[in-house]
C-alpha cells in the first residue's frame, strides 16, 4: 500500500530511502568510529582507515571460502559461520591496524603534521595495491550467506539484511561506548587523549595504549566490511576510498574525537545520500556534492561538529 500526498509526494519512497539511508549510514558510523578513535588520541587522519575498511571485506571472502561457503547457509550453522567470519576479520584487521601504527606512525609522532599525514596517503595505495594484487582490479562477489525474507510494512519494504545490518552496528557502537567508559584500557585511552605525558607520569603505557585504540579501531573496520560484503553483495580494491572520506566526513560531522557524533554523523550521511539520490534529478551523480556541501555548511557554521570535538585542550 503506498500512499502519495495530494501534493503527488510519494511517502512509501520517501521512508524506503530513509530505510536504505540508515543501512548505508550504519555502515559508515562502524568506519568512522576509527577515525574519531585515533584523531581524538593523537591528531592524525588516518587516510589507510577506509581501506582497512575494504581489506575487512576481503578477509572476511577469504574465511568463508577457507569454510566452504559459496550460497545461504541456514540454522545453527549460520550463527557459527558468520560468528567465526566477523571474529576472524575483526582480527585480521586489527593485526593490520597494529602494524600500520608500528611501522609507520610511531616513529612520526613528534614530526610536523604533514609528515604523518603523507605517510598515511601511502599506506592507503600500498594496502589498495596489495589487494588489487592479490584479488584482482575487478570487483569480486560476495556470498549471499544470509536468507533475506522481505517483510512489506506500511509500503516500505523491510529485509533481513537491512535489520542485521542496522542492529549489528548499534550493538557493536554501543559495546565500544562500554569499552572508553567502563573499562581500565578505555580509561586509559581518555587519559592518553587528555594528556598523553601527564598519562605517561601516571604510570600508562602510552604506547600499549595508541597501539590499542589502532587494533580496536581497524578491527571495527573489519566488522564493517562483512557488513559491506552481505549488505552489497560484491566488494572491490578500491571500495575503501570513498567509503573512507565518507566515513570521515561524519566523523567531522558528528563532533570529530566524539563517539556518539561519529555515530550520529555516519547515520545523518547515509540518510543525506540514500534521500539526495532520490529526490536530486541525477542524483546518483550529485549525491557526493550535497554530502560534502552539507559538511562544508557544518564547518562554517559549527566548526566543533554536530555534537562538538572531544579533544584534549591546548595549554
Amino acid at each position: 500500500m503506498h500512499l502519495v500526498l495530494a501534493s503527488g509526494f510519494d511517502t512509501s519512497l520517501f521512508f524506503q530511502q530513509v530505510e536504505n539511508g540508515l543501512v548505508i549510514g550504519a555502515i559508515y558510523a562502524l568506519i568512522s568510529l576509527g577515525y574519531t578513535l585515533v584523531y581524538g588520541i593523537i591528531e592524525l587522519i588516518n587516510f589507510a582507515h577506509g581501506d582497512v575498511y575494504t581489506l575487512g571485506t576481503f578477509f572476511s571472502l577469504a574465511i568463508l571460502t577457507a569454510l566452504g561457503v559459496s550460497g545461504e547457509v541456514h540454522g545453527i550453522a549460520l550463527v557459527g559461520v558468520v560468528l567465526v567470519t566477523i571474529l576472524g576479520s575483526m582480527l585480521l584487521c586489527g593485526i593490520v591496524g597494529i602494524l600500520i601504527e608500528r611501522l609507520a606512525y610511531r616513529r612520526l609522532r613528534n614530526a610536523p603534521r604533514l609528515a604523518p599525514l603523507i605517510t598515511a596517503i601511502g599506506m592507503s595505495f600500498i594496502l589498495e595495491n596489495v589487494m588489487q594484487l592479490w584479488r584482482g582490479p575487478s570487483p569480486v562477489p560476495f556470498p549471499d550467506l544470509i536468507p533475506n525474507p522481505t517483510l512489506a510494512l506500511g509500503g516500505v519494504d523491510i529485509s533481513l539484511k537491512q535489520v542485521i545490518v542496522i542492529g549489528f552496528a548499534i550493538v557493536m557502537m554501543i559495546a565500544l561506548q562500554l569499552f572508553i567508559t567502563k573499562t581500565k584500557m578505555g580509561k586509559a585511552m581518555r587519559a592518553t587523549a587528555q594528556d598523553r605525558d601527564a598519562a605517561q607520569l601516571m604510570g600508562i603505557n602510552v604506547n600499549t595504549t595508541i597501539m590499542m585504540t589502532f587494533l580496536i579501531g581497524s578491527a571495527l573496520a573489519g566488522a564493517a566490511g562483512f557488513a559491506s560484503g552481505v549488505y552489497y553483495g560484491t566488494t572491490w580494491f578500491f571500495n575503501g576510498f570513498q567509503a573512507g572520506l565518507k566515513a570521515f566526513t561524519a566523523a567531522v560531522l558528528g563532533g570529530i574525537g566524539n563517539i556518539p557524533g561519529a555515530m550520529l554523523g555516519g547515520f545523518l550521511i547515509g540518510l543525506i545520500e540514500a534521500i539526495g539520490t532520490q529526490y536530486i534529478p541525477q542524483g546518483a551523480q550529485w549525491s557526493n556534492v550535497l554530502v560534502f556541501s552539507v559538511l562544508v555548511l557544518v564547518l562554517i557554521f559549527r566548526p566543533a561538529g554536530l555534537l562538538g570535538e572531544s579533544l584534549p585542550e591546548k595549554v
